[in-house]
Protein backbone atom coordinates (compact mmCIF):
# COMPACT_ATOMS: atom_id res chain seq x y z
CA UNK A 1 0.00 0.00 0.00
CA UNK A 2 2.17 2.81 -1.33
CA UNK A 3 -0.16 5.10 -3.35
CA UNK A 4 -3.67 5.48 -2.13
CA UNK A 5 -6.70 7.39 -3.30
CA UNK A 6 -8.90 9.43 -0.95
CA UNK A 7 -12.61 9.90 -2.40
CA UNK A 8 -14.10 12.24 -0.09
CA UNK A 9 -16.72 15.13 -0.29
CA UNK A 10 -14.01 17.59 1.21
CA UNK A 11 -17.13 20.28 1.07
CA UNK A 12 -18.20 18.77 3.79
CA UNK A 13 -16.56 20.35 7.04
CA UNK A 14 -16.62 16.81 8.99
CA UNK A 15 -15.38 15.19 6.10
CA UNK A 16 -12.55 17.56 5.48
CA UNK A 17 -11.16 17.21 8.79
CA UNK A 18 -11.20 13.54 9.13
CA UNK A 19 -9.42 13.56 5.37
CA UNK A 20 -7.06 15.71 6.53
CA UNK A 21 -6.18 14.14 9.38
CA UNK A 22 -6.16 10.69 7.03
CA UNK A 23 -3.76 12.04 4.65
CA UNK A 24 -1.20 13.06 7.65
CA UNK A 25 -1.55 9.80 8.70
CA UNK A 26 -0.58 7.83 5.99
CA UNK A 27 2.27 10.26 5.19
CA UNK A 28 4.30 9.93 8.46
CA UNK A 29 3.66 6.05 7.24
CA UNK A 30 5.04 7.01 4.18
CA UNK A 31 2.18 6.29 2.06
CA UNK A 32 1.69 8.72 -0.68
CA UNK A 33 -2.13 10.33 -0.68
CA UNK A 34 -3.90 11.51 -3.98
CA UNK A 35 -7.44 12.81 -4.68
CA UNK A 36 -8.89 14.22 -7.81
CA UNK A 37 -7.61 16.82 -9.21
CA UNK A 38 -11.33 18.75 -8.18
CA UNK A 39 -11.24 17.16 -4.55
CA UNK A 40 -7.52 18.33 -3.44
CA UNK A 41 -7.69 21.78 -5.05
CA UNK A 42 -10.88 22.13 -2.24
CA UNK A 43 -8.33 20.70 0.00
CA UNK A 44 -5.59 23.14 -0.52
CA UNK A 45 -3.61 20.22 -1.77
CA UNK A 46 -3.16 20.66 -5.73
CA UNK A 47 -0.09 18.75 -5.94
CA UNK A 48 -1.84 15.41 -4.94
CA UNK A 49 -4.14 15.77 -7.66
CA UNK A 50 -5.18 13.34 -10.50
CA UNK A 51 -7.25 12.79 -13.42
CA UNK A 52 -10.28 10.81 -12.39
CA UNK A 53 -9.17 7.96 -14.92
CA UNK A 54 -5.28 7.68 -13.16
CA UNK A 55 -6.75 7.20 -9.47
CA UNK A 56 -7.94 3.25 -10.58
CA UNK A 57 -4.44 2.53 -10.97
CA UNK A 58 -3.43 3.51 -7.21
CA UNK A 59 -2.59 0.37 -4.46
CA UNK A 60 -6.15 1.35 -2.66
CA UNK A 61 -9.15 3.35 -3.03
CA UNK A 62 -10.54 4.87 0.80
CA UNK A 63 -13.91 6.18 0.45
CA UNK A 64 -14.80 8.50 3.64
CA UNK A 65 -18.67 9.35 3.76
CA UNK A 66 -21.62 7.41 3.22
CA UNK A 67 -22.37 4.39 0.77
CA UNK A 68 -22.95 6.95 -1.93
CA UNK A 69 -19.33 7.37 -1.59
CA UNK A 70 -17.91 4.37 -1.69
CA UNK A 71 -20.28 3.91 -5.02
CA UNK A 72 -18.54 6.81 -6.48
CA UNK A 73 -15.18 4.63 -5.43
CA UNK A 74 -16.36 2.21 -7.36
CA UNK A 75 -17.28 4.54 -10.66
CA UNK A 76 -13.76 5.57 -10.17
CA UNK A 77 -12.41 2.09 -10.26
CA UNK A 78 -13.45 1.55 -13.79
CA UNK A 79 -13.76 -1.82 -13.56
CA UNK A 80 -9.74 -2.22 -12.34
CA UNK A 81 -9.14 -5.12 -9.20
CA UNK A 82 -8.25 -1.86 -6.96
CA UNK A 83 -9.45 -2.51 -3.63
CA UNK A 84 -11.65 0.09 -2.01
CA UNK A 85 -12.09 0.39 1.92
CA UNK A 86 -15.02 2.45 3.62
CA UNK A 87 -15.07 4.21 6.10
CA UNK A 88 -18.80 5.63 7.10
CA UNK A 89 -19.57 9.01 7.88
CA UNK A 90 -22.60 8.98 7.19
CA UNK A 91 -25.97 7.35 8.88
CA UNK A 92 -26.60 3.64 7.75
CA UNK A 93 -23.00 3.07 5.63
CA UNK A 94 -23.83 -0.36 5.20
CA UNK A 95 -21.32 -1.01 2.58
CA UNK A 96 -18.35 0.51 4.53
CA UNK A 97 -16.47 -1.44 6.21
CA UNK A 98 -15.79 0.80 9.02
CA UNK A 99 -16.81 3.51 11.57
CA UNK A 100 -14.75 6.04 12.29
CA UNK A 101 -13.98 4.99 15.85
CA UNK A 102 -12.11 2.23 14.18
CA UNK A 103 -10.40 4.14 11.29
CA UNK A 104 -6.82 4.67 12.31
CA UNK A 105 -6.09 0.81 13.77
CA UNK A 106 -7.86 -0.65 10.76
CA UNK A 107 -5.45 1.82 8.75
CA UNK A 108 -2.29 -0.07 10.29
CA UNK A 109 -4.11 -2.96 9.72
CA UNK A 110 -4.24 -2.54 6.49
CA UNK A 111 -0.86 -1.37 5.17
CA UNK A 112 0.28 -4.32 7.53
CA UNK A 113 -1.68 -6.63 4.69
CA UNK A 114 -3.92 -8.10 7.80
CA UNK A 115 -7.36 -8.19 5.32
CA UNK A 116 -8.92 -10.18 2.78
CA UNK A 117 -10.59 -8.77 -0.08
CA UNK A 118 -14.45 -9.38 -1.00
CA UNK A 119 -15.94 -9.73 -4.84
CA UNK A 120 -19.04 -8.19 -5.99
CA UNK A 121 -20.52 -8.35 -8.86
CA UNK A 122 -21.36 -4.71 -11.04
CA UNK A 123 -24.13 -4.00 -13.53
CA UNK A 124 -23.47 -2.55 -17.28
CA UNK A 125 -25.95 -0.63 -18.50
CA UNK A 126 -26.32 0.61 -22.08
CA UNK A 127 -29.10 2.57 -24.04
CA UNK A 128 -29.62 1.09 -27.37
CA UNK A 129 -31.38 2.74 -30.14
CA UNK A 130 -31.45 0.73 -34.01
CA UNK A 131 -28.29 -1.41 -32.11
CA UNK A 132 -26.45 1.34 -31.73
CA UNK A 133 -25.13 2.28 -28.30
CA UNK A 134 -25.82 5.48 -26.67
CA UNK A 135 -24.82 5.24 -23.59
CA UNK A 136 -22.99 3.17 -21.63
CA UNK A 137 -21.87 2.69 -17.65
CA UNK A 138 -20.91 0.57 -14.51
CA UNK A 139 -23.18 0.17 -11.34
CA UNK A 140 -22.62 -1.39 -8.12
CA UNK A 141 -25.99 -0.91 -6.99
CA UNK A 142 -28.27 -0.34 -9.53
CA UNK A 143 -30.02 0.65 -12.78
CA UNK A 144 -33.18 2.61 -12.11
CA UNK A 145 -35.53 3.37 -15.03
CA UNK A 146 -37.84 6.04 -14.11
CA UNK A 147 -39.26 9.65 -14.28
CA UNK A 148 -38.15 12.81 -15.45
CA UNK A 149 -39.12 16.42 -15.59
CA UNK A 150 -42.54 17.23 -14.66
CA UNK A 151 -44.28 13.58 -14.89
CA UNK A 152 -44.30 12.77 -11.33
CA UNK A 153 -48.12 12.15 -11.53
CA UNK A 154 -48.22 9.54 -14.19
CA UNK A 155 -47.65 5.96 -14.43
CA UNK A 156 -45.01 4.62 -16.78
CA UNK A 157 -45.75 1.47 -19.16
CA UNK A 158 -42.14 -0.37 -19.01
CA UNK A 159 -41.69 -3.18 -21.38
CA UNK A 160 -39.65 -6.10 -20.08
CA UNK A 161 -37.88 -9.08 -21.62
CA UNK A 162 -35.65 -11.28 -19.96
CA UNK A 163 -33.26 -12.00 -22.61
CA UNK A 164 -35.71 -13.29 -25.75
CA UNK A 165 -38.67 -14.20 -23.20
CA UNK A 166 -41.52 -11.35 -22.63
CA UNK A 167 -41.77 -10.78 -18.82
CA UNK A 168 -44.42 -8.29 -18.57
CA UNK A 169 -45.10 -4.56 -19.10
CA UNK A 170 -45.78 -2.45 -16.06
CA UNK A 171 -47.54 0.15 -15.12
CA UNK A 172 -45.29 2.06 -12.56
CA UNK A 173 -43.75 4.93 -11.47
CA UNK A 174 -40.42 3.15 -12.66
CA UNK A 175 -38.24 -0.46 -12.59
CA UNK A 176 -34.67 -0.59 -10.39
CA UNK A 177 -32.71 -3.78 -11.74
CA UNK A 178 -30.25 -3.91 -8.68
CA UNK A 179 -27.12 -6.39 -7.95
CA UNK A 180 -27.06 -7.99 -4.63
CA UNK A 181 -24.90 -5.71 -3.19
CA UNK A 182 -27.79 -2.86 -4.72
CA UNK A 183 -30.30 -5.19 -2.65
CA UNK A 184 -30.29 -3.71 0.58
CA UNK A 185 -30.83 0.20 -0.97
CA UNK A 186 -33.43 1.41 -3.04
CA UNK A 187 -34.86 -1.48 -4.25
CA UNK A 188 -35.50 -2.79 -0.74
CA UNK A 189 -36.93 0.39 -0.20
CA UNK A 190 -39.22 -0.68 -2.97
CA UNK A 191 -40.34 -4.12 -1.66
CA UNK A 192 -37.61 -5.85 -2.84
CA UNK A 193 -35.75 -8.69 -1.13
CA UNK A 194 -32.11 -9.41 0.73
CA UNK A 195 -30.11 -11.51 -1.66
CA UNK A 196 -26.61 -12.82 0.00
CA UNK A 197 -24.03 -10.45 -1.92
CA UNK A 198 -22.16 -13.56 -3.34
CA UNK A 199 -24.61 -14.24 -5.60
CA UNK A 200 -24.49 -13.96 -9.06
CA UNK A 201 -28.21 -12.47 -10.12
CA UNK A 202 -29.87 -9.29 -10.87
CA UNK A 203 -32.80 -8.45 -9.05
CA UNK A 204 -35.91 -6.82 -11.00
CA UNK A 205 -38.58 -4.73 -9.12
CA UNK A 206 -40.93 -2.48 -10.07
CA UNK A 207 -41.64 1.25 -8.32
CA UNK A 208 -45.11 1.72 -6.81
CA UNK A 209 -46.54 -0.80 -9.77
CA UNK A 210 -50.21 -0.59 -10.60
CA UNK A 211 -51.11 -3.64 -10.62
CA UNK A 212 -51.23 -6.72 -7.71
CA UNK A 213 -49.38 -9.08 -9.68
CA UNK A 214 -46.55 -6.65 -9.99
CA UNK A 215 -43.55 -8.55 -7.84
CA UNK A 216 -40.24 -8.64 -7.45
CA UNK A 217 -38.10 -10.87 -9.18
CA UNK A 218 -34.58 -12.85 -9.11
CA UNK A 219 -32.95 -13.86 -12.09
CA UNK A 220 -29.71 -15.34 -13.60
CA UNK A 221 -26.73 -13.32 -13.85
CA UNK A 222 -26.12 -14.40 -17.32
CA UNK A 223 -29.31 -13.03 -18.57
CA UNK A 224 -29.67 -9.63 -20.53
CA UNK A 225 -32.32 -7.78 -19.69
CA UNK A 226 -34.37 -5.36 -21.64
CA UNK A 227 -36.54 -2.27 -20.45
CA UNK A 228 -38.17 -0.32 -23.55
CA UNK A 229 -40.46 2.81 -22.22
CA UNK A 230 -44.09 2.46 -24.37
CA UNK A 231 -44.83 5.96 -23.88
CA UNK A 232 -43.92 8.82 -26.31
CA UNK A 233 -45.37 11.57 -23.86
CA UNK A 234 -43.49 10.64 -20.69
CA UNK A 235 -40.05 12.18 -19.94
CA UNK A 236 -38.05 9.07 -18.76
CA UNK A 237 -34.62 8.16 -17.65
CA UNK A 238 -32.28 5.99 -16.81
CA UNK A 239 -30.00 6.53 -13.47
CA UNK A 240 -27.10 4.32 -12.37
CA UNK A 241 -26.13 4.18 -9.00
CA UNK A 242 -28.09 7.45 -8.94
CA UNK A 243 -24.91 8.85 -10.24
CA UNK A 244 -24.69 9.03 -14.09
CA UNK A 245 -27.80 9.54 -15.47
CA UNK A 246 -29.24 9.67 -19.18
CA UNK A 247 -32.70 10.80 -20.38
CA UNK A 248 -34.26 8.62 -22.65
CA UNK A 249 -35.45 9.24 -26.12
CA UNK A 250 -38.70 7.62 -27.78
CA UNK A 251 -37.72 4.74 -29.01
CA UNK A 252 -34.39 4.09 -26.99
CA UNK A 253 -34.12 0.70 -25.00
CA UNK A 254 -31.77 -0.07 -21.73
CA UNK A 255 -30.23 -3.58 -21.66
CA UNK A 256 -29.03 -4.22 -18.50
CA UNK A 257 -26.22 -6.84 -18.15
CA UNK A 258 -23.82 -8.77 -15.45
CA UNK A 259 -20.46 -6.34 -16.12
CA UNK A 260 -17.21 -7.97 -16.40
CA UNK A 261 -16.02 -6.27 -14.07
CA UNK A 262 -15.86 -6.75 -10.26
CA UNK A 263 -15.86 -4.33 -7.24
CA UNK A 264 -13.29 -5.70 -4.54
CA UNK A 265 -14.06 -4.59 -0.92
CA UNK A 266 -11.70 -4.84 1.70
CA UNK A 267 -12.72 -6.50 4.52
CA UNK A 268 -11.09 -6.23 7.93
CA UNK A 269 -13.59 -7.78 11.07
CA UNK A 270 -14.66 -10.52 9.29
CA UNK A 271 -18.51 -9.87 9.93
CA UNK A 272 -20.28 -11.60 7.72
CA UNK A 273 -23.27 -10.06 5.68
CA UNK A 274 -26.11 -11.71 7.82
CA UNK A 275 -24.56 -10.27 11.13
CA UNK A 276 -25.10 -6.90 9.29
CA UNK A 277 -28.38 -7.53 7.97
CA UNK A 278 -29.28 -7.90 11.85
CA UNK A 279 -27.12 -5.24 12.96
CA UNK A 280 -27.85 -2.56 10.77
CA UNK A 281 -31.24 -3.29 8.99
CA UNK A 282 -33.41 -5.40 11.73
CA UNK A 283 -32.48 -3.81 14.49
CA UNK A 284 -30.87 -0.38 13.58
CA UNK A 285 -27.59 -1.60 15.58
CA UNK A 286 -27.79 -4.23 17.55
CA UNK A 287 -26.69 -3.74 21.45
CA UNK A 288 -23.39 -5.81 22.78
CA UNK A 289 -26.02 -8.25 24.77
CA UNK A 290 -27.95 -8.75 21.46
CA UNK A 291 -25.07 -10.60 19.47
CA UNK A 292 -26.01 -13.83 20.38
CA UNK A 293 -23.42 -16.69 21.17
CA UNK A 294 -21.30 -18.21 18.34
CA UNK A 295 -22.69 -20.99 17.05
CA UNK A 296 -21.11 -24.60 18.24
CA UNK A 297 -20.30 -27.03 15.87
CA UNK A 298 -23.11 -29.43 16.55
CA UNK A 299 -25.94 -26.31 16.68
CA UNK A 300 -28.13 -27.91 14.49
CA UNK A 301 -29.01 -30.51 17.51
CA UNK A 302 -28.97 -27.85 20.06
CA UNK A 303 -31.21 -24.69 18.79
CA UNK A 304 -32.59 -22.93 20.95
CA UNK A 305 -34.36 -19.62 21.35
Amino acid sequence: MYNIGIVANVEKPRVREVATKVIDYLEKRGVRTFLTREKAEALGCPHRGLEEREMAHLSCLLALGGDGTLLRAARLAQGYPIPILGVNLGHLGFLAELELKDLYPALDQLLAGRYALEERMMLQVEVVRDREVTFRALGLNDAVIGKSGGTFSRLLRLRVYVGRDYLNTYPADGLIVATPTGSTAYSLSAGGPLVAPELKVMILTPICPHSLHSRPLVVPGEKEIWVKPCQKDLDTMVAVDGQQTKKLEYGEQVKVTRAEATVKLVRLKGESFYGLIRKKLLQGGARPDEEGPAAPPDFRNNFQC
